[in-house]
């Protein structure tokens, strides 16, 4: 089964979701906002991708931040919280797929992933 993990106003996620649908491919979405994220899960994704990845710097979330909390997203466990308190720091979507792992909306990616053409 395909999981998507993102917040359902965001255009990455829009994207992806309307990609997935288009080319008739089953998935759960966990809402970020709703469920909120562990952090073992966290950890998981962390397992096969660098943090840049899933660390979205680029966020207004992130550029929110005080200084100091900045600093701190160098450290793995310390991202990880501030992942889990302000999920809008995650890069979305996020995509698992047979083991893979997808951060952000690509479409190539998307194809490649799924096998399409």
């Amino acid at each position: 089964m395909v999981h998507v993990y993102g917040i359902p106003n965001c255009g990455s996620v829009k994207n992806a979701l309307t990609w997935l649908k288009e080319n008739n491919v089953a998935f759960e979405f966990h809402d970020f906002k709703k469920e909120g994220i562990t952090a073992a899960k966290l950890n998981d994704w962390l397992k096969t991708s660098l943090l840049e990845k899933i660390l979205n710097k680029k966020s207004i979330a992130y550029k929110n931040l005080p200084a100091s909390e900045q600093q701190k997203t160098t450290q793995k466990n310390e991202a990880v919280r501030l992942m889990q308190t302000y999920t809008n720091l995650i890069k979305r979507p996020v995509v698992e797929i047979d083991g893979t792992v997808l951060h952000g909306f690509n479409e190539e990616e998307f194809k490649t992933a799924f096998g399409k053409k």
